[in-house]
């Protein structure tokens, strides 16, 4: 997959595919039905299968001291993309530039000028330019006049409402990971570099793998069975484990993280770019009076969640 951030000096090899608008964070399932229309659009016109998104968000743009609620940083995002088979990440920077493009101009001077897009795929709720004011409707007027062709796919709904990011998000926060990886179709995923923590893991007989999740969405603080993955370094690989996310109270104040252990694990994983998909949700984040009585509740959790991932079906 080729990543693309500058509209203004593109290769004309980069011209004329037929791409998906969105946002797309988590990528669930309700995109992957866009995604799939842009797919089999872009194979029966035999042109690129492209997406077009925006990095930041515009919600972090227009409220950068809003609370963290994205579900996946832009790394995670383009990974997940690129399994989907996508040729062309148009990954366009979201400025005060592009915000205040009106939608006619937003489709004039973006998709049918720089990008020359010869079709575009969007959600029914897609909505563009200044003050989001544009709508699928006037896209489509605009796609008539200005030579390019745009679908637009209804809202998918599960039955029990439609597949949003924003249902996802209470789901984690409610501690319920399947009811998201239900709506994703796949588990959610915390991704980032492994960093040094404080090392207490390893006093305690549980080294963990530490994982910044600044800039993203938390799902509820605690202890969660989970499946690794090491994606690089002489590790790289698939592993079960256990997670817990938090503030770890018992050892004062601190910046909320993600402390992966990894079962029947040994080796340095500093460095390393590493996905952690929640499972299930074991328990709420504690406080303990002494390092003996966390030590007796990581066993059970740890036990817990290999009972759970034992579970899961394979292949």
């Amino acid at each position: 997959m080729r990543i693309i951030r500058d509209s203004l000096f593109i290769d004309p090899s980069d011209r004329g595919a037929v791409a998906a608008i969105g946002n797309f964070d988590g990528v669930h399932l309700g995109h992957q039905v866009v995604l799939d229309v842009a797919r089999s659009t872009a194979k029966s016109l035999d042109a690129p299968f492209g997406v077009m998104t925006f990095e930041p968000h515009p919600r972090q743009f227009f409220a950068p001291q809003s609370p963290a609620f994205r579900l996946m940083n832009a790394e995670a995002r383009a990974h997940r993309l690129e399994k989907l088979q996508v040729e062309k990440l148009y990954e366009m920077p979201f400025n005060a530039a592009l915000s205040a493009l009106s939608a006619q101009e937003f489709a004039s001077q973006i998709i049918a000028e720089r990008l020359g897009l010869r079709h575009v795929v969007v959600g029914a709720d897609f909505c563009f330019g200044k003050g989001r004011l544009g709508t699928a409707d006037d896209l489509i007027a605009l796609g008539e006049k200005l030579g390019f062709g745009v679908t637009v796919v209804p809202m998918l709904d599960l039955g029990a409402g439609e597949v949003s990011s924003t249902a996802i998000r209470q789901a984690l926060e409610d501690g319920r990971p399947r009811d998201a990886a239900a709506m994703l179709g796949h588990w959610h995923r915390i991704d980032g570099t492994v960093i040094r923590g404080d090392q207490r893991g390893r006093d305690l007989g549980f080294p963990t793998a530490n994982m910044s999740i600044s800039g993203l969405h938390p799902p509820k603080f605690g202890v969660y069975a989970v499946t690794v993955d090491v994606l690089d370094g002489p590790h790289a690989g698939h592993y079960g484990g256990a997670a817990s996310i938090g503030v770890r109270p018992t050892f004062g104040e601190n910046t909320a993280n993600c402390e992966t252990f990894l079962f029947d694990f040994k080796g340095d994983l500093y460095g390393a770019s590493m996905s952690v998909a929640l499972v299930d949700f074991l328990r709420p984040e504690l406080k303990f009076e002494g390092i003996d009585a966390l030590i007796v509740q990581m066993d059970a959790d740890c036990a817990q969640a290999r009972d759970i991932l034992a579970a899961l079906p394979h292949g």
